[in-house]
């Protein structure tokens, strides 16, 4: 044992990327519907580690890897962010801002009546907020307060000491608000999410419980046309028109020769005919037609290209998927069908009522000719894996760090917005850009995740390692006042907000009202159960937008609570 923590102390980088394994294998650890989550998983075991004592890692690395974290949550969340800023979105934005603004002040109010100081406030807010940046961001206040060397870091212990005690419940408390709001309200969450996936997919069937269609949304079929057939005598371009675009005529075998299907080629009877398109116009193809076909020569094999493109074109942003056909003209959207809508990460539902907006990465399956049209009307195909514009990135943060040199005073106190507010509102401000000149960003959604995971991961590791002994010593004395006071500041605010949503700002439909309820709080485990309890995927578009608009402001608050709240009493 000596000689593991010799080991650690000597190589201080070995211990943070240990708490980092051992953090996120302690992060998998569930309890019915919690999941602590690597990022605590990560905290809490660097606390432990720390207690060996003489692990010291410079503050520039948490620095750095803060900075990383920070500015990536700006980039991810910045479309959203904006596109929240809408007259459509109103209510939900500012149920969102109303949320965050409820939660600084219980923080303000439990922790001044408790006598905490600075650290342990924001430490509060993190934790029963369930907002990590905070730790960063008001560590970065402290910094800037000006105090003795050993004060501070004082403070900055307490951070961790705040955010480890009360982020247990933080995370909960969105679970049971989840599962307490519809039995309070009477509401049936899986009916209603069947009935608002009813109402977004413009009356097409939605699935019942158990029920599945074990078919691809776009496919391909082969049909023989039969005498007296519908589309027998019409022309391709004829036949396509008539379904409205969902289906495309690939190819034509006449007399067992293929034909080029050009649009003036006239169907007849007899031809074997092969049409890609969406599943339910295939079926109405059958009966215009003739009998389906299972078996035809490779002369009518297809290929059929599957490409993700990122939405940038303001005049089709806020267009649902049926006003997408208005948006966009016949020859644009021929051959062109939606597979899959992914915003901030998460799959949100395909149907004709489902809004597009900014900065959404659609999946898109067509001919590549076709593909190719598309993508430069819609906006741009993202960069691969491997690449990431480092010219974005390094001057953002930079300029990030110039921003947080901009200060004013509240209540009596000179405060900075340092340089994790520089660098998230670069972060926006690029994330956004982006979705109006693509060459501007062009970091790959994969490396922008990694680089906020690893960043935020990386951060807290170090913070909970420098904490040390001192931590454990500050848990003791407030754990339990902390753990209760974290429990008023993580259901106080949704216990007041939720009746504002539902009665002044009319959010009352069951589903976007618990949608609004956890995104506002940034609530991720509270989403995963809400998500089961539907049973689709509707409440993801109401979520994912306040959940964007609450990240940034529970961010701005981490400086407020430190110009808040009294240094000591």
């Amino acid at each position: 044992m000596d000689l593991i923590i010799e080991q650690l102390r000597t190589y201080p980088i070995m211990a943070l990327f240990l708490c980092l394994g051992l953090g996120y294998g302690a992060g998998k650890f569930k309890v019915g519907k919690f999941e602590l989550g690597g990022i605590a998983g990560t905290l809490i075991v660097a606390v432990i580690v720390g207690q060996v004592g003489g692990i010291n890692l410079s503050t520039d690395v948490q620095n750095v890897f803060f900075s990383l974290f920070i500015f990536m949550v700006g980039y991810n969340g910045g479309p959203q962010f904006f596109a929240a800023l809408n007259r459509t979105a109103l209510t939900k934005l500012l149920a969102a801002v109303m949320m965050t603004l409820w939660g600084l002040f219980f923080v303000v109010i439990v922790a001044t009546w408790a006598g905490f100081d600075k650290g342990l406030a924001a430490g509060l807010a993190a934790g029963g907020l369930t907002q990590s940046a905070i730790i960063g961001t008001a560590g970065n206040a402290i910094d800037l307060l000006g105090l003795a060397s050993e004060e501070a870091e004082k403070l900055k212990t307490n951070i961790a000491v705040g955010y480890s005690v009360t982020y247990i419940f933080g995370s909960i408390g969105p679970i049971l608000a989840v599962s307490v709001i519809p039995i309070l309200m009477r509401w049936d969450l899986r009916k209603e999410a069947i009935k608002l996936a009813q109402k977004l997919s413009g009356g097409e069937h939605i699935l019942a419980e158990g029920e599945f269609i074990p078919l691809n949304r776009f496919d391909a079929r082969a049909y023989e046309v039969q005498n007296g057939a519908k589309v027998a005598g019409q022309s391709i371009k004829e036949t396509e028109e008539g379904f409205d675009g969902d289906v495309l005529v690939e190819r034509i075998l006449r007399n067992g020769a293929p034909l080029e299907a050009k649009p003036d080629i006239v169907i007849e009877d007899g031809d074997v005919v092969v049409v890609s398109g969406l599943v339910s116009a295939l079926a109405r193809f059958e009966e215009f037609s003739g009998s389906e076909v299972g078996e035809y020569p490779s002369e009518l094999t297809i290929v059929e290209e599957r490409r993700n493109v990122v939405i940038t074109n303001p005049k089709l942003a806020g267009n649902t998927l049926a006003e997408l056909r208005v948006a966009l003209t016949p020859d644009q959207r021929r051959g062109i069908h939606v597979s899959k809508i992914t915003r901030m990460g998460h799959d949100i539902p395909v149907l004709r009522n489902t809004e597009i907006l900014a900065g959404d990465e659609v999946s898109i399956v067509g001919h590549k000719s076709d593909l190719d049209r598309i993508a430069k009307v819609a906006g741009y195909v993202p960069p691969s894996a491997s690449v990431t514009n480092f010219i974005a990135l390094g001057i953002g943060i930079a300029i990030g760090y110039l921003i947080g040199e901009i200060s004013f005073v509240i209540a009596g106190t000179k405060v900075a917005l340092g340089s994790g507010l520089g660098c998230l509102v670069m972060g926006l401000i690029i994330g956004f850009l982006r979705t109006r000149r693509p060459k501007i960003g062009g970091i790959n959604r994969g490396a922008a995740n990694f680089l906020q995971s690893f960043g935020l991961a990386v951060f807290v590791g170090v913070v909970g390692l420098n904490a040390g002994q001192p931590a454990l010593e500050a848990i003791q004395e407030h754990g339990i006042t902390l753990l209760l006071l974290g429990v008023v500041v993580t259901l106080m605010p949704m216990i007041v907000q939720f009746p504002i949503n539902y009665f002044a700002l009319r959010i009352r439909n069951p589903i976007e009202a618990c949608a609004v309820v956890t995104g506002s709080r940034s609530g991720n485990p509270g989403f995963v159960t809400l998500l089961e309890k539907a049973g689709n995927s509707t409440p993801t578009p109401a979520f994912t937008m306040t959940y964007a608009v609450a990240n940034i402001f529970l961010t701005l608050w981490g400086p407020l609570v430190v110009a808040f709240v009294p240094l000591s009493f």
